[in-house]
Formats: structure tokens, sequence, C-alpha cells
């Protein structure tokens, strides 16, 4: 399963805005892909309320995973933004 360690970029981390904005992303790709802290278990990352519940802050590093690397370099490019400006 293809991994990348990422970032988050966004000033208030995975929160409202820019989970909404990556879980809607993640819900139009034709794979399951996962985000999580490293070390604990990751989350569907088509949900914006899972992704909140991460608790990943500005400057922490997750992992993206799932079966497309496309699927995977697309979600992990959106964590590393700033999705709040």
């Amino acid at each position: 399963m293809p991994t990348k360690s990422v970032v988050v970029g966004s000033a208030v981390g995975l929160h409202a805005r820019p989970a909404a904005i990556i879980s809607e992303a993640a819900g139009e790709l034709d794979s399951e892909v996962l985000i999580g802290i490293p070390g604990d278990e990751a989350v569907d990352a088509s949900s914006a309320l899972l992704i909140m519940t991460l608790g990943a802050g500005k400057g922490d590093t997750v992992e993206v995973s799932g079966d497309s690397q496309a699927d995977v370099d697309a979600i992990a490019a959106l964590v590393e933004k700033d999705l709040d400006a």
C-alpha cells in the first residue's frame, strides 16, 4: 500500500475547513485513501469528521496511504497546503 509522510500546512491544522476540502477531494477519488498520525490507527480521508478527530495541528506529521499512488499524492499535496488561507 503506497504511503507518504507529510507535514500539515494549514495554520489551524486539520480542522473544519481543511478537513472539509480534503474529504471532498478524497470522496471524488476512485480508491480509498487513509490519513493517520504515525503509530495510531488511520481514518478514512473522505470523512471530514474523522479527519478532525486526529487532532493534527500545523507542523504535525501525518501519513497518507491508499491503494493508488496518484490518489495518495493528491491528498498528501492538500494536507501540505495552507487550506485555511
